[in-house]
């Protein structure tokens, strides 16, 4: 007579089966952990300035496309715009008094908001670096930033956003602080033919009333500039206008400066165009920084 292998309980072999699920997961995790181990480049936490949040970023580069110390390096001075220029006191009462306005169209709120914050690019998500100066005659401010973005693709799609506000905003109302009434008025601004991208707006604000002791017409140009996956960006204006000629010099000057320092090519914290014993009237040649006279005798 053949004999029946003894049956097993029904609960011992769902335990079973438990048991082995959990061994096999145990397993897999095992293997997972290695393989993490062994690739530890597939995260990357960037800090900088202009970002003081750590922000995880995948790369399978151990190159940065930028560091701290090239976005410092890269930032313009007082040297390169001229003597009327200097290093900023603070930030103008205009800033609070009329960028913190209020509108009911949501493009152009958010235009004033991102004004306001300094971050109509986003926030950086690697290295960057901030500089404010100040104009001595008509008291406007210029605010410049260099740093490091997601990817051309991030950059150039708040680029092609900007290019929309001339007609979503031409012309809209906001309530400032005090409740008045203020007509803002956005136009499209040319910019120098630099970098990889641009985008220039200029932003007027105007209205009734008194505003720290002075009718509220304030003039406002940004522009920015992408070179790669980074970007030159500023503002510049103020209650006493804007002079479009410093908003080009700072993108022309500015861009060449981010560009020699991403090659090697310029000396940290030293203008761009002018090497530190070179004399004010003496030019420079613009790609390599050395006096056109030096140049031409060490050619000769």
């Amino acid at each position: 007579m053949t004999r029946r292998p003894p049956r097993v309980p029904a609960s011992r072999a769902l335990a079973s089966r438990v048991l082995a699920s959990a061994l096999t997961a145990g397993v897999l995790v095992s293997l997972s952990a290695c393989s993490l181990l062994e690739r530890p480049e597939t995260a990357k936490f960037d800090v900088s300035p202009a970002s003081p949040t750590a922000t995880a970023s995948p790369t399978t580069s151990a190159t940065p496309s930028l560091t701290d110390a090239q976005a410092r390096d890269a930032l313009l001075g007082p040297a390169e715009l001229g003597e009327r220029w200097s290093a900023t006191q603070g930030g103008a009462t205009w800033r609070d008094g009329l960028l913190k306005g209020r509108t009911d169209a949501a493009d152009c709120q958010r235009l004033l908001d991102g004004l306001y914050a300094e971050d109509l690019l986003g926030k950086p998500k690697g290295a960057g670096a901030v500089v404010g100066l100040d104009q001595s005659d008509t008291e406007a401010q210029l605010r410049y930033q260099v740093a490091a973005y997601g990817g051309p693709a991030e950059v150039d799609a708040k680029m092609a956003w900007l290019r929309t506000l001339p007609e979503k905003c031409a012309e809209f109302t906001a309530t400032d602080v005090r409740g008045e009434r203020q007509t803002v008025r956005v136009v499209p601004a040319a910019l120098p033919g630099v970098g990889d991208a641009r985008e220039g707006l200029r932003m007027t604000m105007s209205g009734e009333g008194d505003l720290y002791g002075e009718t509220p017409t304030l003039t406002l140009d940004f522009a920015a500039v992408r070179v790669g996956d980074r970007a030159v960006s500023l503002t510049n204006g103020g209650l006493g206008g804007a002079e479009e000629d410093f908003t080009n010099q700072a993108v022309q000057l500015g861009t060449q400066r981010l560009q020699n320092v991403l090659a090697g090519r310029t000396t940290p914290n030293q203008p761009a165009n002018r090497p530190a014993d070179q004399p004010a009237d003496q030019p420079a040649d613009q790609s390599t920084g050395v006096p056109a006279e030096q140049q031409s005798a060490e050619e000769g």
